[in-house]
């Protein structure tokens, strides 16, 4: 929900709350202030304070007179008066006593207000405003290369344009000192603006480009937080984190703001624990200290060579601690243990209604209980010798049910020509397929007599002598025999 003024958005309208910058949720503007005197009756004779409070890209806010007594309202856009001349474009953030208040907050004196109010913004000072700013990527990539080109160790992370379009603010970090004379000449040649350097450190900077902390949620830096507190490792330690400095580092390079937000929580705990508690000794051995939960204000110990270990509050080990500073040592820690209560695991009945129509949303997760079975019952019926569709090659009319399968030593039938073994010649259409499909219902043997009866017994050569053609069993079975996978077959007549 960017509005023009901030770091984000990108013109007057901003393209979530469309309320121009006045929304009341905080989305719109960093450090945004809701007027909680707004809607309260003043007196009669009541003279409204005549500073207000702008803000402007990113989290610059300052004060202006309102010598004119120019009636405003939060969020408008007025036109001010410039640093360095010209005017500037901002919005009003703040009016009336509240702005008093924020002024005692800032240690601002009224002596130091001297910048006043010109008017409020026409649509040509709108218009040149948006140009301006526009214009600020273009040129902060532009002044990134003249940077690179003069060898300089800084990096130019923002640009800042005057409402007026006649002056630009840059914003660098650096590690020292830089001596960017060179680069301000170079700049003022290319740009022919006036050209302000500002140096800022690491959190700022992330202040003003934004982006998502580890957290999830939108950084403190660039939503409410302004004033930024050194942080050390310390404040780690003392919360039992692990000091490792890819988790504990932000955006910005730097241990994280909010490592302090709890410290004072933890350093108020840790005033009841002892320092230093290593060892305990009792009449059974040395237990040696494993963990302590300060909230709880509980500390484990355990024995050597034992897996167990024994709960003990703090008051309890510190009247140890000075047992055992006088020579004397307990029994046994297992005799004083704490007794921990167990947690209770309670189903909740979801108070919301289920419009999705699913039971649960991980039921994809678990693994079907029954596929294994289902893959054995598949593979047993793919490896069955039984079934009739094994035997039939494609094309081939599958056996029907009641009718004796095909063997494999027979020679399957081939399609349109029903029991006829590979190797017989093929019958033809008419009474004689009839007949033939009917000897597929028979016996093997009784379709083999047949089909040895029917082949010719003589055949006349060109010369015309007769000569008595072989017998059909003989074919048969020498065919049969060039091939290797089936056996031979003998026919009972193949005796005679």
């Amino acid at each position: 929900m960017g509005c023009g003024s901030c770091s984000t958005g990108g013109g007057c309208a901003p393209s979530g709350c469309k309320s121009n910058g006045s929304c009341l949720t905080g989305g719109c503007q960093k450090m945004e202030v809701y007027d909680w005197l707004s809607n309260l009756d003043m007196p009669s004779n009541y003279k409204p304070f005549e500073v207000i409070e702008v803000k402007f890209k990113g989290a610059r806010k300052e004060f202006y007179l309102n010598t004119d007594n120019i009636y405003l309202e939060i969020g408008e856009l007025i036109a001010v008066e410039g640093s360095t001349g010209g005017y500037d474009i901002g919005h009003v953030s703040l009016t009336g006593e509240l702005v008093r208040m924020q002024m005692k907050r800032r240690k601002t004196p009224m002596d130091q207000v001297t910048r006043k109010v010109y008017r409020k913004a026409t649509e040509a000072d709108v218009d040149k405003w948006k140009l301006a700013k526009d214009l600020e990527w273009e040129t902060m990539h532009k002044a990134r290369t003249l940077a690179l080109d003069l060898r300089l160790s800084m990096k130019i992370s923002d640009v800042d344009y005057q409402g007026d379009k006649t002056k630009a603010t840059f914003f660098y970090t650096a590690e020292g000192r830089v001596d960017f004379r060179e680069l301000i000449k170079k700049m003022a040649e290319t740009f022919r603006i006036r050209i302000e350097m500002r140096q800022i450190g690491m959190r700022q900077e992330a202040g003003r480009l934004g982006g998502i902390g580890s957290c999830g949620r939108e950084l403190c830096c660039s939503t409410w937080l302004t004033n930024f507190k050194t942080v050390s490792t310390a404040a780690a330690r003392y919360q039992n984190l692990s000091l490792n400095t890819l988790k504990l580092a932000g955006q910005c390079g730097k241990l994280k703001c909010c490592l302090n937000y709890e410290l004072d929580t933890y350093l108020d705990a840790l005033k009841d624990i002892p320092d230093r508690v290593e060892n305990l000794q009792t009449e059974i051995g040395t237990a040696r200290h494993q963990k302590t939960d300060i909230f709880k204000k509980l500390m484990w110990f355990s024995y050597p060579n034992q897996e167990d270990w024994i709960p003990l509050k703090v008051d309890r080990v510190k009247e140890i601690m000075a047992m055992n500073k006088k020579g004397q040592k307990p029994v046994n820690l297992k005799d004083e243990a704490v007794e921990l209560a167990t947690t209770v695991f309670v189903e909740k009945t979801p108070d919301y209604e289920n419009v999705v129509g699913q039971d649960s949303l991980t039921r994809l997760d678990d693994k079907p209980k029954n596929k294994n079975a289902r893959n054995n019952n598949n593979r047993n019926k793919n490896n069955n010798p039984n079934r009739p569709e094994r035997n039939v090659k494609p094309g081939q009319p599958a056996v029907k049910a009641g009718q004796p399968a095909v063997k494999p030593n027979q020679g399957g039938v081939k399609a349109g020509q029903p029991g006829v073994k590979p190797g017989q010649p093929g019958v033809k259409p008419g009474p004689q397929g009839q007949k033939a499909a009917q000897s597929n219902q028979k016996p093997v043997e009784n379709r083999k007599n047949q089909e040895v009866k029917k082949a010719p017994e003589a055949v006349k050569t060109e010369d015309g002598e007769v000569v008595k053609a072989p017998s059909a069993s003989r074919n048969n079975r020498s065919r049969n025999n060039r091939r290797r996978n089936k056996p031979t077959d003998k026919p009972k007549n193949e005796e005679n």
